[in-house]
């Protein structure tokens, strides 16, 4: 690049790389790079020293020993740097001149970058990763765009998909296929739960290579009909084909509400008794969108809609105190018992929701209502036994605790009483009950009272009068 004061041109081989060819943006090649360039929203690295078009530096991440990293194409760069940083590869470098409607246009950035200013970087690729579609973005799902899709609506939740997919293991492919499924079944289609996140952020005719860490595949199982041994990473390539939108709960009347949810229900309650827990949780949690508000029913429909909208929250609890989810289980029975405050299998399932995270006083009180309300029930009397009985061992645990605990107290303050003791002057060991200077102090005081008596001195003698 040319130095300071030197007046910044494109060369000869510069291209332009704005999408409507009005060489706003010019790229030249300045070292070449290799592999694949980068898709949208992949994580960039490189370094970068920006100019003026006479030659003047106003920024620089190699001045700053510190390489620059941004998200490609979410516009958190000027549209000069989205459009040419796409078309680098790795090792890269190249200029690009920049007109003042691809970087800060009319207002500039003061002070460096004056109003309708040309700007000229030299940026070098030092790395980039695919787009992250983890929701911790904890980089196990990515992306790699290899052709993009047409229009902007992406598929929802429950959405039926179809896609073909290629699957490789350390280069080899192990399934190749076409398959149609509803988003968020995925699993009963041999579909892994990362391979449906990436989906769902597909637009139709989009190919994209997907990474996927162990976790989001075939996690500890692996996939032993396909040699894929446990915690292994997987690729795919995916294009989607095409699909169709589930329906949403604001295009629907309450008629189409109420069935769509009564529809969720029952495959909610198919996969439950299957022993698909985690299938049947998120059809039941479908349930809900459709009828928590009350919008536009009216008589026997907003009847209806409290029965459906009640058994939606009882599965929803059931089935979270099958997987161990005993909170979120409680928080459904609550939900149920705003709905019916005096619903035995709320009042029961949440219970059970309470022994589950060690309350057995909190289970009681539930309990004994449940029982106030029907006394004859067997579930509720075997539940109160169990209460009883983790009662009675939580009071035995405690009464155990607390003896131990001030048996330990009792013990330290022993401890503390001898170490006392162990401190103070041992009197046995000095002459007789005094010390010299307290007994020459007293035969002093007593000679000065006593005049005329004289001591037993030093040879023994006994006392003399005078």
């Amino acid at each position: 690049m040319a130095g300071c004061g030197s007046t910044e041109v494109p060369g000869h081989s510069a291209v332009d790389v704005t999408p409507d060819g009005d060489g706003g943006v010019l790229k030249e090649i300045v070292k070449e790079g290799v592999g694949e360039c980068p898709c949208p929203g992949s994580k960039v690295r490189v370094h970068y020293v920006g100019k003026l078009l006479d030659g003047s530096e106003f920024d620089s991440s190699r001045g700053r020993s510190e390489p620059f990293e941004f998200n490609l194409g979410k516009g958190s760069v000027i549209k000069a740097w989205d459009l040419g940083v796409a078309t680098m590869k790795k090792g890269e470098v190249f200029l690009l001149t920049c007109k003042p409607e691809y970087a800060y246009g009319k207002a500039g950035s003061p002070p460096k970058i004056g109003p309708n200013a040309t700007l000229v970087f030299e940026i070098e690729m030092l790395d980039w990763s695919g787009e992250d579609l983890s929701q911790k973005k904890d980089g196990g799902i990515t992306r790699n765009q290899i052709s993009k899709g047409e229009g902007y609506t992406t598929p929802n939740d429950g959405a039926v998909v179809e896609v073909h997919l290629v699957g490789k293991y350390d280069g080899a492919v192990f399934e190749e296929r076409d398959v149609t499924f509803p988003l968020g079944e995925g699993s009963e289609y041999g579909v892994c739960d990362g391979l449906e996140r990436a989906i769902e952020k597909f637009k139709k005719g989009e190919k994209s290579r997907i990474l996927l860490k162990s976790k989001y595949a075939f996690k500890d199982a692996g996939k032993p009909e396909c040699n894929i041994p446990p915690h292994a990473d997987v690729e795919y390539v995916v294009e989607l084909k095409n699909f169709e939108k589930a329906k949403e709960s604001w295009s629907l009347d309450s008629e189409g509400k109420l069935e769509q949810a009564k529809f969720f229900k029952e495959k909610g309650t198919n996969y439950f008794k299957a022993g698909k827990y985690e299938l049947a949780l998120k059809m039941y949690k479908r349930i809900v969108p459709f009828l928590e508000y009350n919008t536009g029913f009216e008589g026997a429909q907003e009847e209806e809609r409290k029965h459906v909208l009640l058994s939606g929250h009882l599965n929803l609890a059931m089935t979270h105190l099958k997987l161990g989810n005993c909170l979120d289980a409680r928080d459904h029975c609550d939900k149920a018992l705003e709905l019916h405050p005096n619903n035995i299998k709320a009042l029961f399932r949440r219970a059970q929701a309470w022994l589950g995270v060690v309350e057995p006083e909190k289970a009681q009180a539930d309990l004994e209502t449940a029982h106030g309300l029907e006394p004859g029930n067997r579930a509720v009397a075997n539940l109160i036994a169990q209460c009883n009985a983790k009662l009675r061992e939580q009071k035995s645990r405690e009464k155990k605790i607390y003896a131990n605990m001030f048996e330990k107290f009792a013990q330290r303050d022993r401890e503390k009483e001898e170490e006392w003791r162990r401190n103070q002057p041992d009197v046995m060991k000095t002459l007789g009950e005094w010390g010299k200077d307290e007994r020459e102090r007293e035969m002093t005081d007593f000679e000065r009272e006593n005049p005329n008596i004289l001591m037993l001195n030093s040879t023994g003698e006994e006392f003399k009068n005078m």
